[in-house]
């Protein structure tokens, strides 16, 4: 193990790994748990005959990292590596790549994909596998793609069925699952254990080397006091109360606390309600009031000027289509009030104090002289934004010789980045070109980010996970993790309440290592049967779900303006929908096979987006619609609104494309 650079540490936790046991390797941001799998990965290559090695990730980011930073240097000279994402083509043919490779690597939707795909070119039987590594594995839980994966293990497990891959989990914390006392969190370790079908391990015996090889940076809290005076916040709610006034609140509904996230979720349901009750008064109002608490949020922890711009931001794209007096009601109020709302965010007097906490921080690491690297973690793609404009125009920032950029999610649209656009944004921190990034969670999990002389949570609300890995990202000597907060905020509390939990998750993992074999492996079982259940229990719901209204009997209407769009039987056949109107061409930085996407497409009566027209086998032009800006009515006149198509309570017939092209080219 010398000559592949393990420390004593990572030697001790692959040694189960080495026999053949599944495990869950623990280890803390920056502790090697990756080249610890590339080493177990290389043993099981060279011993295994027929060895076949998938690696999986949850963001496809990661693909490119593990193959690049660890499983190529280090394997490729020997054996086969290919990595395979969303981003390139052989995922159309995924069985094939899998038939040809040694390695693996790639996202856990595709594996799964080609789990349940019976196409000989795109399946793959869990049974071809021999070893299946799974990446920041405490995201097996729930629906997640690598849940799904793992459910297909364990049910062939209970069955009896063999070959099964061995298991090899990598994580820096299970978490607690929520749960705040010790019992409940041993709970949760279980489940996941159950999950991966592995016991955990850590570091016991070389648990100072550890210590000393990833140091904990030190920790300090930014503490601010609340602003004596808030016009802009005072402003803002007073014209929340007018709309309150003009909706006519249900007497049975009360309203938390303006500017909260409870707020916010209350504003959710009275939009739901709103739809149910066909009160389109109550349901717009209650949209608007999200955009303004909304604001008071940015208010809170960015400058008014930015709680500002989001607004008007938003009024802009209500202004060109409104169609009935609530629509007037709310446009007018906020153009009366447009003005004055500028002129108080313009008032230097009443700035944020945490801003001005955070550029004192700032100054303390980049002020002495000496070369730093920081990461300021925020919540929101359009904070970073914000964050960065601020930083670039201020002035003492500049002069201390602080170059930023951001760091978001990859995806598609106008507010992620690109693949290569975040590589060469990490690479230009490396290099030094960037000092700062202003990242929001992307940069917490998995990354391969350089050490970073100060961290900073700047207006989050997360849990410990998150926080664990955050602080992970503070290696470099003498490095600080920061919390800029006000004193006894949300955030503060939050914090706290996350130092606790990192606590009891280590007592949870302990309690469940110090369980007998015997013990642990019955309780595993249990839960894993009781998932299983569960899971047919929920799929047999599901199915009765969809039985109970024929696809004809539920309508499709306009969430915003209630206007008839299709039956639920014209799904499979959207080319005759009339109903919507043309926008942008649609840009994706991605390719697909058998479609591309043309332009954005919306209600011609009150121009609510609905999603986007699709040319579909190169002549099939189809709307594609995302069903969250659609409300269902069903025969008894009761209205559904729902987030995804899986939930909708009818079945929806796929598409022939056969019939399509008869019906509209007269083809024989």
């Amino acid at each position: 193990m010398a000559d592949f650079g393990l420390h004593n540490y990572q030697q001790e936790v692959v040694e189960r790994a080495l026999k053949g046991e599944n495990i869950i390797i623990w280890l803390p941001t920056g502790g090697g748990k990756t080249r610890a799998a590339v080493y177990v990965a290389k043993k099981h290559l060279e011993t295994t005959p027929n060895a076949k090695v998938i690696v999986l990730v949850n963001k496809v980011h990661l693909v490119d990292q593990h193959y690049n930073k660890e499983f190529e240097p280090h394997l490729g000279g020997t054996f086969i590596i290919k990595k395979v994402s969303g981003e390139n083509k052989e995922k159309d043919f995924f069985g094939l790549v899998v038939k040809q490779s040694q390695v693996v690597i790639c996202t856990a939707q595709i594996l799964y994909n080609a789990l349940i795909n019976k196409e000989e070119a795109r399946h793959v039987e869990l049974s071809d596998i021999t070893l299946l590594i799974i990446d920041e594995c405490h995201h097996t839980h729930k629906e997640e793609a690598y849940n799904k994966v793992m459910r297909l293990y364990v049910e062939k497990k209970l069955k009896g069925e063999k070959p099964l891959p061995q298991i090899l989990g990598l994580t820096a914390s299970p978490g607690t699952g929520g749960a705040k006392a010790l019992d409940k969190a041993v709970e949760h370790v279980l489940e996941i254990c159950a999950n991966l079908d592995s016991v955990i391990v850590s570091a016991k015996e070389y648990a100072s080397e550890l210590k000393e090889v990833v140091p904990k940076p030190r920790k300090s809290f930014k503490i601010v006091k609340e602003r004596l005076k808030d016009p802009f916040r005072d402003h803002l709610i007073s014209m929340m109360n007018s709309i309150h006034s003009h909706m006519n609140l249900p007497p049975d509904f009360r309203l938390k606390e303006c500017g909260t996230q409870e707020y916010e979720a209350d504003v959710v349901n009275l939009e739901h309600r709103g739809v149910q009750e066909k009160n389109r008064l109550l349901a717009q109002c209650a949209l608007h009031l999200r955009q303004y608490n909304d604001a008071l949020l940015i208010n809170d922890t960015l400058r008014m000027i930015d709680a500002y711009r989001s607004l008007e931001e938003y009024y802009s794209k209500k202004r060109t289509n409104p169609i009935d007096g609530t629509d007037t009601f709310l446009l007018e109020l906020f153009e009366e009030n447009q003005v004055e709302l500028k002129n108080l965010a313009m008032d230097s007097r009443f700035d944020n104090p945490k801003m001005d906490e955070l550029q004192s921080t700032l100054l303390q690491q980049f002020g002495s002289g000496v070369p730093s690297r920081a990461i300021i973690f925020s919540k929101t793609r359009k904070s970073t934004h914000c964050l960065k404009d601020w930083v670039l125009k201020n002035r003492a920032l500049q002069e201390a010789g602080i170059k930023a950029d951001i760091l978001i999610g990859a995806g598609n649209g106008n507010t992620y980045m690109t693949q290569n656009g975040q590589a060469e944004t990490i690479r230009n921190f490396r290099m030094g070109s960037l000092n700062l990034l202003i990242s929001t969670s992307v940069a917490e999990e998995g990354l391969d980010i350089p050490e970073c002389n100060l961290v900073v949570r700047y207006g989050l609300l997360t849990n410990e996970i998150a926080q664990q890995q955050a602080s992970g990202r503070a290696r470099a000597e003498n490095s600080e993790y920061a919390v800029v907060a006000q004193a006894g905020g949300r955030e503060h509390r939050r914090e706290r309440i996350n130092e606790y939990l990192e606590e009891l998750t280590g007592q949870a993992i302990d309690r469940v290592q110090t369980m007998t074999p015997q013990d642990f492996c019955t309780k595993i079982t249990q839960l894993q049967e009781m998932v299983v259940t569960c899971t047919k229990i929920e799929q047999r719901r599901q199915a009765e779900k969809r039985s109970r209204n024929t696809a004809s009997s539920i309508q499709l209407l306009c969430r915003s303006c209630f206007t008839p769009v299709a039956s639920g039987s014209d799904i499979k056949l959207v080319e005759n929908m009339k109903h919507y109107t043309f926008g942008d061409q649609l840009t994706l930085k991605r390719s697909f096979e058998d479609w591309e996407p043309g332009c954005t497409i919306g209600c011609k009566i009150c121009s609510e987006k609905w999603g986007n027209e699709i040319k579909y086998k190169k002549c099939a032009i189809l709307p594609n619609l995302a069903i969250k800006n659609f409300v269902l009515e069903s025969p008894g006149q009761e209205r559904l609104p729902v987030k995804k198509w899986k939930d909708v309570p009818f079945t929806v017939e796929e598409f022939n494309f056969k019939e399509y092209c008869q019906e509209n080219f007269l083809l024989d």
